[in-house]
């Protein structure tokens, strides 16, 4: 286990592999342990890089600082810590809204930019997304982290054959620290840097689940506005694409990977 400081918050990280370095950031409520079917393929061709987001895993469950932003920095700090250089990023839901924000603040650390079930921002503007956040505020309050957990596990791996992997992912949420879980998840209502995306230039790639909890139609508005972004839609998944799909996925990231260094020649940043 690796930790570094960062504004009085040890963080957890780990590094597998050698290559270009490709950062991979979890969701909300998650941690590194999340990308363990991804990490033996890709570490065969990268330098893998995870971390633990401040309140999440192994890292410091802090009282303050909870924000996408001040995650974005953590990351900055923890690039700066191993000397990486630009790298290639890819973040699930809440780690693709960091993402963003490292995007639009710091372009010249990107190679690369892969966004996994995840948007620029979240938004309450209409009455379904004062109920959206009402209901989640209120649940996450009042129920355990273990029944959240549970629930959670229920909605995103709902298939017989899916139990032993509904089981693991149940028991492994309901470990999460519950006020920072909830601190964590205040840091995304009403977020955003859509206004600013325009300006995202290195090789994007949008990876949307058939099934995820928020329209396609809504990341193909995004992505318009991204000048050198695509969509690629995973069928037959969840929001959890990278668990319930890991074959699908780590192909056609790894495609991705591959177009983007070719694009870039030498892969000078963004």
């Amino acid at each position: 286990m690796a930790y570094f400081e960062h504004e009085g918050c040890a963080l957890h990280y780990e590094e597998y592999g050698q290559g270009d370095p490709l950062v991979l950031l979890h969701g909300l409520g998650s941690s590194c342990q999340d990308w363990e079917l991804q990490v033996p393929v890709l570490s065969r061709h990268y330098r893998v890089i995870l971390m633990d987001i401040r309140g999440h895993g192994r890292s410091d469950k802090p009282r303050d600082g909870y924000h996408i932003a001040t995650f974005s920095a953590d990351l900055l700090a923890l690039l700066e810590h191993l000397h990486t250089g630009p790298v290639h990023f890819v973040g699930l839901s809440m780690g693709g809204m960091v993402g963003f924000q490292f995007a639009v603040d710091h372009p010249q650390w990107l190679r690369s930019l892969c966004i996994v079930n995840s948007a620029p921002e979240v938004k309450r503007r209409t009455r379904s997304d004062w109920l959206w956040w009402l209901k989640r505020w209120g649940l996450a309050r009042l129920l355990s982290v273990e029944t959240v957990g549970k629930g959670l596990a229920e909605r995103l791996f709902p298939k017989p054959h899916q139990a032993a992997l509904r089981q693991k992912m149940a028991q492994r949420w309901a470990r999460n620290d519950k006020r920072a879980y909830l601190k964590s998840f205040d840091a995304i209502v009403d977020w955003g840097v859509q206004e600013r995306i325009g300006r995202i230039h290195c090789p994007s790639l949008v990876i949307a689940a058939d099934h995820d909890y928020t329209p396609i139609q809504l990341k193909q508005r995004y992505v318009a506005l991204m000048p050198n972004a695509r969509l690629v839609v995973i069928d037959d998944s969840r929001h959890a694409t990278p668990l319930d799909q890991p074959e699908v996925f780590n192909q056609t990231l790894l495609q991705f990977l591959a177009a983007a260094s070719t694009s870039q020649g030498s892969l000078s940043p963004c």
